[in-house]
């Protein structure tokens, strides 16, 4: 799977993105998927995940309540709606291919998307 991740760019705080991830390839819809992000000088780090239906969701604690992911198989796309968004967001963010089931972790992923980065000001 080849992952193509867009819609980063400059937002206030308080305010709302929509990030998506267009996958090549036959296998997106029985593929689980997820999003990661890192921030200047520190680790990537999972912030959502769905699996292969999109009946099943994880998010980070840091993002439960903001941010929304979601998927539509016959686009080959996931989304990430990211809502009330805080400077502490300000990341490149990462589309990412489970190996087996929703990846929460870096060896959990299949394939990396290019990243997109996302920008909140104060």
């Amino acid at each position: 799977v080849q992952l193509q991740a867009s819609g980063g760019g400059l937002v206030q705080a308080g305010g709302s993105l929509r990030l998506s991830c267009t996958a090549s390839g036959r296998t997106f819809s029985r593929t689980a998927m997820g999003w990661f992000r890192q921030a200047p000088g520190k680790e990537r780090e999972f912030v959502a995940g769905i699996n292969w239906s999109g009946g099943n969701t994880y998010y980070a604690d840091s993002v439960k309540g903001r941010f929304t992911i979601s998927r539509d198989n016959a686009m080959n796309t996931v989304y990430l709606q990211m809502n009330s968004l805080k400077p502490e967001d300000t990341a490149v963010y990462y589309c990412a291919s489970g190996i087996n089931n929703i990846p929460t972790t870096q060896t959990t992923v299949g394939s990396w998307g290019q990243g997109t980065l996302v920008t909140v000001s104060s």
